[in-house]
């Protein structure tokens, strides 16, 4: 399978070491649109400035994009319609109605649409949802992760800002946990927030929060920060809770909270009963890398067996609206009311 991969960031590098480790696969060819130091491993593939130029060149099977939110959707229609299936980096677009277009345009030429949602790779994260499940609903959702950045970490986050928010780019992962547990769609979404930094731009804020309720009644909290000036005191709260108990991850805190690998790290989960607590521990975690290659190889799966992603994109869509849904509403000062057909 024929692969290029467009953007050489954080995850970009670690998709395109995770194709380089396969050796079902061949990596036709690298973007990035400015010089960039690459790791021994990669610096043999050719090297394109230009997308277009890189996918007219290449012609590859599958195309992964990794580059800033703002270019993902023109990036994968252009993609899908050279033929080539499509794993892109969430979020999957600056707007419903261009996530929207992606799929569409998936679904019209018959090509695999994949989103890096990264924790659904990840068993400590299919643990907690499947834990909560058995509980049953309707949900107390409780999360948050907010990072203390700092050097190049708040220049990265400070870049990402040109487009989009902590609440966004952060809170489709979390957000994706919600709707997998309750399985209901949203009904209205209210959110908050503040621009804590003169470094970022005037529209933009760099602390936001937001609250959720679905059309089961659950109920969800979502808080994304990022910045010098963040606390790491409670920075990574993982709790669901249900009328028969609760299920949390217990080891959330430990490292800093710009730590890539902190930021899916579970260690144990603690399942709260009347009758009693449960602790289960997960001690064989996957870090980054791992995760990384695990995605990689699901979309390489899904391309050779036909797999059905129709449930894969509607979630992606769908969580991307939630969170979208807060940005207006912190842009507005107004909730938004996303009705039980969203």
């Amino acid at each position: 399978m024929r692969v290029l991969v467009a953007g050489l960031g954080n995850m970009g590098r670690s998709h395109a070491l995770a194709h380089h480790a396969n050796p079902d696969v061949e990596i036709v060819a690298l973007v990035n649109r400015s010089a960039v130091d690459l790791p021994a491993a990669l610096a043999r593939y050719p090297m394109h400035r230009d997308f277009r130029t890189a996918l007219a060149a290449t012609r590859p099977d599958l195309v992964v994009i990794a580059t800033y939110t703002d270019s993902h959707a023109d990036y994968a229609v252009a993609a899908i319609e050279a033929g080539a299936h499509v794993f892109v980096e969430k979020p999957l677009a600056t707007s419903a109605a261009e996530a929207e277009r992606v799929v569409a345009t998936a679904r019209r030429h018959g090509r695999k649409l994949g989103v890096g949602y990264i924790l659904r790779h990840h068993p400590g994260w299919q643990r907690l949802i499947a834990e909560a499940r058995a509980l049953g609903g309707p949900y107390v959702f409780r999360l948050n992760l907010n990072q203390q950045s700092d050097g190049p970490t708040w220049e990265t986050h400070k870049a990402l800002m040109q487009t989009t928010s902590p609440l966004v780019d952060c809170g489709v992962h979390y957000v994706d946990v919600m709707c997998q547990v309750t399985n209901a769609p949203p009904v209205r979404v209210h959110g908050m927030g503040l621009r804590l930094s003169a470094e970022i731009p005037a529209e933009m804020y760099n602390y936001g929060q937001f609250q959720v309720i679905f059309a089961d009644g659950s109920v969800g909290w979502y808080e994304a920060g990022w910045g010098p000036m963040m606390s790491e005191t409670a920075f990574f709260v993982k709790d669901i809770v249900s009328p028969n108990g609760a299920v949390s991850i217990t080891d959330g805190d430990r490292g800093a909270s710009d730590d890539v690998d902190g930021h899916t790290k579970v260690g144990g989960l603690l399942v709260h009963r009347r009758e009693g607590d449960r602790l289960i521990a997960l001690p064989e975690e996957p870090g980054h890398q791992e995760l990384c290659d695990a995605e990689q190889r699901w979309i390489v799966d899904a391309i050779r067996s036909d797999a059905d992603l129709t449930r894969h994109m509607n979630d992606a869509v769908q969580s991307l609206r939630i969170c979208l849904a807060a940005d207006e509403s912190i842009r507005t000062g107004q909730t938004v009311h996303l009705g039980e057909s969203s």
